[in-house]
């Protein structure tokens, strides 16, 4: 099963970058959203 992940990880490398700065700005967005109304 972990070769399984090795393999994966090893053919996705790009979009696996992308997916975590995607994640990354919705994790951002998300702490904004809840931050803003605490300003009004």
């Amino acid at each position: 099963m972990l070769d399984q992940i090795i393999t994966v990880a090893k053919r996705a490398r790009g979009t696996l970058i992308q997916d975590a700065i995607g994640a990354a700005s919705l994790m951002l967005m998300l702490v904004g959203a809840l931050y803003l109304p605490g300003f009004a």
